[in-house]
């Protein structure tokens, strides 16, 4: 691993300031490569994808590719693709069900599992190599409500660690099942931008943007969605800390007290979801869940869940990124689910209006900030009114910039590590 160079992280990121080089400098990208995406917890995937024995689909850490695969016995493996005998990618398919990978340079076999089972012309090695030369694994690997985790570095915090608070966001979308679990079974559509990582990253959680950037859609639409981004708005933005933060529309949709919607509906018309939340949770529970509905989170540094669909960040290069996007889908829920299908189509898919308002703003400002002046990108908004709740969590108003300061916060404790 080539050493970064020695930086003074201070001077290019301030309190309520950060340079324009963060997003532009290739070396910086390496960088991060290095002490973000190739050290720290990274979401992979979820277990959902690789339902059945044997099933295998391809994923990245950072640059990495990564196979996911489910053994015969079921457990979960996070393997490298690439041979260990003269580097190879050994799988080339995005997913399938196989028992086994062949290398198809020389032949040299490996289990699901990442085990070297064999190779041809054995007597061409003075010793049997297959204990020490299997698949290479992610150093480490975590299952949160079947979210899977990588850390390529063998050291550092657990996966609970990590997420801190922010796991409660991850229990939030699963109890929007009634069978308390989340699927991701319609696969993924990908949208490339020409894009810094992470600006996507920021945008996430930005509520300052839709009732500007998205005017136009929820003007069309007839949506009240705009007013719940708004300064006098109930709504709030939290930070969790380790980057992770949200955009809580809670405290508006309590103010309605009404069972979905949040969704953009009523309970009359879902009522199969409506009577098996009920079952599953009881009448009170099930309706507090179902006013509060699935809150805007992002796990830094690559997942970001948006009420309906569930995003991925992936990045290419300094200034190329992609998107990795699916419609949520909840364990029994079928009535729910397609319509969550369509909705997810309508905003987000290839001709869907609220990612290319975003995609739009993404590239547009990839292009600012190569220009020269001003050097500093400003983010002090609601700098003077945010307050720190009793659990540490860091709360501000919906439209303020306080995720970012506190995104950036942890982007310089992490790439001044050793």
């Amino acid at each position: 691993m080539e050493t970064p160079p020695t930086r003074a992280w201070d001077r290019l990121i301030r309190q309520e300031y950060v340079h324009g080089s963060l997003y532009t400098d290739e070396a910086i990208f390496r960088e991060e490569l290095e002490k973000i995406w190739y050290r720290t917890w990274v979401y992979v995937g979820h277990v959902s994808e690789i339902p059945q024995p044997n099933d295998y689909v391809l994923k990245t850490i950072g640059l990495e590719e990564i196979i996911m695969t489910r053994d015969r016995d079921g457990q979960v493996h996070l393997l490298h693709n690439r041979c260990p005998h003269r580097g190879n990618r050994v799988c080339v398919k995005h997913q399938g069900n196989a028992r086994s990978f062949t290398c198809a340079y020389h032949g040299w076999n490996f289990g699901n599992d990442g085990q070297l089972k064999g190779y041809p012309y054995p007597s061409g090695y003075p010793d049997d190599k297959r204990k020490e030369l299997g698949l290479g694994r992610v150093a480490r690997m975590g299952i949160y409500n079947g979210f899977v985790f990588g850390a390529l570095a063998a050291d550092g915090p657990t996966l609970e660690q990590h997420l801190g608070p922010a796991k409660a966001t991850l229990d939030n979308v699963c109890r929007n099942s009634p069978e308390g679990e989340i699927l991701l079974n319609t696969g993924f559509l990908q949208h490339k931008v020409k894009a810094n990582w992470k600006l996507l990253v920021e945008n996430e959680t930005d509520g300052y943007h839709p009732q500007v950037t998205h005017a136009s859609i929820f003007d069309v639409a007839d949506s009240g969605i705009g007013a719940l981004y708004n300064e006098n708005a109930a709504s709030v933005t939290r930070a969790f800390g380790n980057g992770h933060s949200e955009l809580d529309l809670r405290p508006e949709f309590r103010k309605f007290n009404e069972p979905m919607r949040w969704f953009g509906t009523t309970a009359d018309r879902l009522p199969d979801y409506v009577a098996k939340m009920k079952a599953a949770y009881g009448e009170e529970q099930a309706h507090e869940i179902m006013v509060d509905g699935v809150r805007h989170v992002m796990i830094f540094p690559n997942l970001f869940i948006a009420e309906i669909q569930l995003f991925v960040l992936q990045p290419l290069s300094v200034n190329e990124t992609v998107q990795h996007v699916t419609a949520l889908q909840f364990k029994g829920a079928p009535d729910l689910n397609r319509r969550m299908r369509q909705q997810t189509m309508g905003s987000v898919g290839p001709a869907g209006f609220l990612l290319a308002d975003d995609a739009e703003m993404y590239e547009r400002t990839q292009m600012g900030v190569q220009q020269r002046n001003p050097e500093w990108l400003y983010l002090g908004r609601g700098s003077h009114r945010e307050h720190t709740e009793p659990d540490g969590c860091v709360v501000g108003n919906v439209t303020d910039d306080m995720p970012s300061r506190h995104l950036w916060k942890h982007y310089q404790s992490l790439m001044e590590a050793a």
